[in-house]
């Protein structure tokens, strides 16, 4: 993971005290929670907000003309200003709303890829995609007769870039990848991605997920025409994610569902669309989970993304350090560009019993194969242990992490 610097200190130990929930128990243990990478926990300042939404504030948005329905408007559309901030989008218009990272990629995939592709045209994907980043495509495909390229995967869990360049050509209408795996941890160079795909002509989408949490993410530095990352992996709320796109590339794109709100006039004859970004948004939206993303971005932006990369950079150097001294452990994923997660195996425990009896000792990791079965097939194991770490943890937990994996080891010697 890419060390960032920071020039204010940030009292980590106080800020873990937002979130009631590490301070709970869980089967008769003080709770240590490292599977932030399939979702964050959620600090009160969100779930205080959000509630008061809901027992206050509640109404539909647009259209409205009474008071509620105006104050649920504004805050509403107030995320989407706070998203265009956080991510440096050129425009609020570039800033889609979905139910999260999955829901983006196949309005992508559908909208622009079934009226761009044609029999022939080439998608080029890596091996540690996420399946979103996989199915869609080749459901797509399917419809248009285009086909899939994969870029390997190098023994230490790195992108195979020359590999990627030749694969590059004129046929290649679509590269989506993503930014950081959630399998292997590795952080994928992107902006040497989409600067190759674009000088040879084509259009790039990449999976933001598990990279927006963790560091400052730059749209237009990055410059992909699309970048799609979810909420609940950032502190807020589930069922509410994001869709970026290059504005001229929205405005071409068809709608990709119908029904209230994405329209502008309507007949039986005919109906017109509205305008980008509300075309692709039908019907009632998840008001709630809007309003409670923005109170997420107002507490990662106060604390601050450079601080937030700096204590994981502390945190998963120590994770890495502590379990590389566990006899008999072998990690899956070894970039030297890593990001705050680590996958690993033993040969004689199966990734489900290490999960089964560190959950007894109130240790929650990932077990399983994390939605990305080509990669873990590229490196010939049927499941990982994942323990990802977020800004909240601490070294006692990981501690807690080593303690626990020996006393797993301690049933199977």
């Amino acid at each position: 993971m890419k060390q960032a610097v920071s020039d204010i200190a940030v009292d980590f130990e106080k800020i873990r005290k937002d979130f009631p929930i590490l301070s709970s128990e869980l089967n008769g243990h003080p709770l240590v929670y490292l599977d932030n990478a399939a979702s964050s926990q959620m600090p009160r300042q969100v779930a205080d907000r959000l509630d008061r939404y809901n027992r206050f504030e509640h109404s539909n948005v647009h259209r409205g003309i009474h008071t509620l329905s105006q104050k649920a408007t504004d805050a509403y559309e107030e995320a989407r200003k706070k998203v265009h901030s956080f991510i440096n989008a050129a425009s609020e218009d570039e800033i889609i709303y979905t139910t999260g990272t999955t829901d983006s990629i196949n309005l992508v995939a559908n909208s622009y890829g079934l009226t761009h592709f044609s029999e022939g045209d080439e998608v080029i994907l890596s091996e540690m995609e996420h399946h979103a980043n996989i199915v869609p495509w080749q459901m797509v495909a399917e419809k248009t007769g285009a086909v899939i390229k994969v870029i390997p995967v190098t023994d230490s869990g790195d992108l195979d870039m020359e590999a990627y360049k030749r694969l590059l050509g004129p046929k290649t209408k679509m590269v989506a990848v993503i930014h950081v795996s959630n399998a292997l941890g590795t952080i994928n160079p992107v902006k040497e991605i989409s600067d190759l795909a674009h000088e040879n002509g084509s259009v790039v989408l990449i999976d933001g997920a598990q990279a927006v949490p963790h560091q400052k993410v730059d749209v237009q530095e990055i410059g992909a025409d699309f970048y799609v990352f979810s909420a609940h992996k950032m502190c807020g709320p589930t069922g509410f994610g994001i869709l970026y796109g290059k504005k001229h590339l929205l405005d071409e794109m068809p709608p990709y569902r119908g029904g209230g709100d994405m329209i502008d006039k309507v007949t039986f004859e005919k109906t017109t669309y509205n305008v980008t970004p509300f075309k692709f948004e039908a019907g009632t939206p998840p008001i709630s989970a809007s309003i409670g993303f923005s109170a997420a971005i107002d507490y990662l932006e106060k604390i601050g993304m450079k601080a937030i990369e700096e204590r994981e950079y502390e945190l998963v150097n120590y994770l890495v350090e502590q379990l590389s001294g566990i006899n008999g452990l072998k990690f899956v994923g070894e970039s030297e560009n890593r990001a705050c997660l680590a996958s690993f195996v033993f040969d004689h425990i199966h990734a489900s019993d290490v999960g089964t009896l560190l959950d007894k000792q109130g240790i929650a990791i990932r077990t399983g194969h994390h939605c990305a079965q080509p990669i873990l097939r590229r490196f010939n194991v049927p499941a990982t242990s994942r323990a990802s770490l977020s800004f909240y943890n601490s070294k006692e937990d990981i501690d807690r992490l080593v303690e626990g994996i020996n006393y797993v080891k301690s049933f199977f010697e």
